[in-house]
């Protein structure tokens, strides 16, 4: 396609939030189309997007549009359905937004879309399988945003114990993008040295529940999570814009055990290039396994 035109389902919180993501960096998109079920929220949002143009780092077209206009995006972002409520986990929202899913999808595709679908909603690890099964693309051309938002969150963390640029950490949380997610110590490292041996063990544990429990702190206090995971998303679109084949945490399909979660997965222009082989200890083997297990039953329930 090489438009480098992506379009934006769903200008809620999160959504109108990637959208000025966009426009705030310098990003290889060209053109972004907004559409939500109420078509004059994606006007509004496109009309204050445009007024930010004249002094944004680069120059974008926006625009409001339907689901027609997909027919020559690169990559169309779920970012809509049923917002997570303070005390609801993310699995909470699955047979609602399965259902909105699978409406939007059928409605894309009519248009003749072949890009990439970028999966932003939650429980979004099921919600990018759903994806892929709704819409017969091959796994690779769905992507769940999966533990990048966790892992940023990770990177941080362990930044602040150790008083270094959050950019030079390297750690990821795998799994669900939720409560079962799995924290990968034996390979977290900041220039070579591991975190493991850095920090005391009751430190390292203290780090994971806070990574795990973050969102729902940030809900309860402002009713919903929006610029953490917007940024990430540009990220993943520039990865795939730019085909920088960059290294990114993203819920991608393990064909062996038919799910999506977290994984270091190889990202770039045909979307996702690889999975990496990547060696865990055999305890975070077991806790992966546990988290497989909750997204496989999360499918299972959904009857379509």
């Amino acid at each position: 396609m090489d438009n480098n035109k992506v379009m934006i389902v769903g200008t809620g919180n999160v959504g109108a939030s990637i959208a000025y993501a966009i426009t705030q960096q310098r990003t290889a998109v060209n053109e972004v189309v907004l559409t939500d079920i109420v078509a004059k929220d994606a006007e509004g949002e496109a009309m204050d997007l445009n007024d930010a143009l004249a002094v944004a780092p680069s120059y974008v077209k926006i625009w409001n549009g339907t689901y027609k206009d997909a027919h020559d995006c690169d990559i169309v972002v779920i970012a809509a359905g049923a917002p997570q409520k303070p005390g609801e986990s993310r699995l909470h929202n699955l047979r609602k937004n399965a259902n909105i899913l699978q409406g939007m999808i059928q409605q894309i595709m009519a248009s003749g879309f072949n890009g990439i679908f970028l999966v932003v909603t939650n429980p979004v690890d099921v919600m990018a399988y759903f994806t892929m099964k709704f819409s017969g693309l091959p796994s690779e051309k769905v992507i769940g945003s999966g533990t990048l938002l966790d892992s940023a969150r990770l990177q941080k963390r362990i930044a602040e114990y150790l008083n270094i640029n959050p950019k030079s950490v390297h750690a990821y949380q795998v799994g669900e993008h939720g409560d079962s997610e799995v924290t990968l110590w034996s390979l977290a490292d900041a220039g070579g040295a591991k975190i493991s041996e850095m920090l005391p063990r009751e430190t390292l544990k203290g780090i994971s529940d806070y990574v795990r429990n973050e969102a729902y702190d940030i809900i309860e206090k402002k009713g919903a999570t929006q610029y953490g995971i917007a940024t990430c998303a540009v990220q993943i679109i520039n990865s795939i814009l730019n085909d920088e084949l960059r290294v990114l945490p993203v819920s991608s399909l393990d064909s062996f055990t038919d799910t999506y979660y977290g994984w270091p997965t190889v990202v770039g222009r045909e979307g996702v290039v690889r999975r990496l082989d990547v060696k865990l200890s055999e305890k975070e083997n077991i806790d992966l396994q546990k988290s497989i297990n909750v997204l496989s039953k999360a499918i299972k329930s959904v009857k379509m």
